[in-house]
């Protein structure tokens, strides 16, 4: 990795971008295969899986019989494994479920929030060189405890017509409902508009290369959701001299080995500590089975050398990494300056591997400087909060005032009749019941029946602001 010293304010823009393919070249062909796809359906998905990766393809959904058998082709040891996954990352998940709580803001004002599940959903789930299925269990546990009914999936079939065996045995412990072999932007593309064999989804979920994310990206000018901008992975590393060089070279190679377009940084307020660690990257690297990829993604990586943690710290907030490790003598006390990450691992301990696979937080994490905005995957992705509220006859009392005068200031006038009404009902009702008209703010004044009154100008305009026969009502109904 290449190393730079106290960069100035100015230079750090330019510090912080990204391995980018030109966008321009990227949207256009985003935009060719959508088009293509929204005008020919299952068709135009198979011309572009044949072409990108398996050249045989002739259907497209996964049958049953084929994810059965795949349960026999993964090993025990791994489905151990994929089962404690499994318990930790539900465990955390459905800590996040909420209860319902209703608050009454005013006198007969009552409001409250309720979760309901996004119908349909699609995970998209990367496969080529490294099948995540490490990603079926982070997407499709969460949604299946918030109550989605579809969980359709897409994931890109190997050369030879093959999905790894792990990703459908996952997809089948976790409730996905359909299997796609369809990868890329055919995949983003076929979710967002639906064909004859793979459904429209509400809202699409996962990771990706480039090309995904700027399908992703495409999909919601056609009215689909997307979970949020999440391509190549990318992590940065706050280490002191209290750090394990071996530990931080670990880390960093874990993110790079993802894919050449995937950037790991090293910050450091130590010039020993980066060279340790630059050491130990060249000794690790060899060992890597997918030692060409990592290298080519440590030409796009960095470690830079601060003056102290807090410029660190700094840097880190404005370059907003998807991982963030600080690798520090007091790990938590550090954290409480940090304001822009997806996911944050304390301490010499806590390697990225751990969130990635089996402490149960999501690791699937807003990327390219989108942590400065958007959040990690979490329960709340796979549902939508309705807000509700009841008035009563009190309510409308204490607060129709307020309605009316901010609604007339706005010059709606229909939103302020639709309050009036009610308040010329309630009050209605309450001189029938009781014989005088019940008031908020003052001591109710009792009406004689029968008896002439002294009413005062303001009691007047009230009376005539507010309907109370049926005629009247009727009348202000047609307004």
């Amino acid at each position: 990795m290449k190393t730079i010293s106290n960069p100035s304010q100015s230079k750090r823009k330019k510090l912080a971008e990204r391995p980018m393919i030109k966008q321009r070249k990227l949207m256009n062909m985003v935009e060719k295969i959508f088009y293509n796809i929204h005008r020919r359906g299952d068709k135009a998905v198979l011309t572009y899986s044949r072409q990108f990766d398996w050249p045989a393809q002739e259907r497209l959904e996964v049958d049953r019989e084929t994810i059965e058998q795949a349960t026999e082709l993964v090993s025990e040891r791994l489905k151990q494994a994929i089962e404690l996954a499994r318990k930790n990352i539900e465990a955390f998940h459905r800590s996040q479920q909420e209860e319902v709580r209703k608050v009454e803001t005013a006198p007969g004002v009552v409001c409250w929030r309720e979760s309901r599940p996004i119908t349909r959903v699609g995970i998209y789930i990367p496969g080529g060189t490294a099948p995540l299925f490490s990603t079926v269990l982070m997407l499709a546990i969460p949604a299946k405890i918030a109550g989605c009914k579809e969980i359709v999936l897409c994931t890109p079939p190997d050369e030879e017509g093959k999905i790894h065996p792990a990703i459908l045995y996952a997809a089948s412990l976790t409730g996905v409902t359909r299997i796609f072999a369809v990868g890329g932007i055919q995949a983003i593309g076929a979710m967002t508009f639906g064909t004859d064999s793979i459904p429209k989804v509400d809202k699409i979920f996962g990771p990706g290369n480039q090309y995904v994310m700027a399908a992703k990206r495409s999909a919601q000018y056609y009215g689909t959701a997307i979970d949020m901008p999440a391509g190549p992975s990318e992590l940065l590393v706050i280490a002191d001299d209290t750090s394990k060089p071996a530990f931080v070279a670990a880390d960093l190679l874990s993110q790079a080995e993802h894919g050449p377009d995937s950037q790991v940084i090293l910050l450091s307020d130590n010039k020993k500590v980066i060279k340790a660690v630059n050491k130990e990257l060249d000794i690790q690297l060899e060992k890597l089975p997918r030692k060409e990829i990592a290298a080519q993604a440590l030409k796009n990586s960095k470690a830079i050398l601060f003056n102290n943690l807090d410029d660190c710290v700094d840097f880190s907030n404005f370059y907003a990494p998807e991982h963030l490790i600080l690798a520090t003598e007091n790990p938590v006390l550090l954290s409480s300056n940090i304001t822009t990450a997806g996911s944050v691992f304390l301490g010499h301990y806590s390697c990225e591997s751990a969130g990635d696979y089996a402490s149960g937080t999501n690791h699937t994490l807003p990327t390219s400087g989108h942590a400065t905005a958007y959040s990690g995957v979490s329960l709340d992705s796979f549902v939508k909060k309705i807000t509700f509220q009841q008035l009563s006859e009190e309510g409308v009392i204490s607060i129709g005032n307020t309605v009316e005068i901010m609604a007339e200031e706005e010059q709606l006038m229909a939103h302020k009749n639709a309050m009036t009404l009610r308040q010329g009902a309630v009050k209605a009702k309450q001189i029938a019941s009781t014989g005088y008209l019940q008031d908020q703010v003052q001591a109710p004044q009792q009406i004689a029946q029968g008896e002439p009154q002294a009413t005062s100008q303001t009691e007047q305009q009230e009376t005539e602001e507010f309907p109370q026969t049926e005629t009247q009502e009727d009348e202000n109904g047609e307004i």
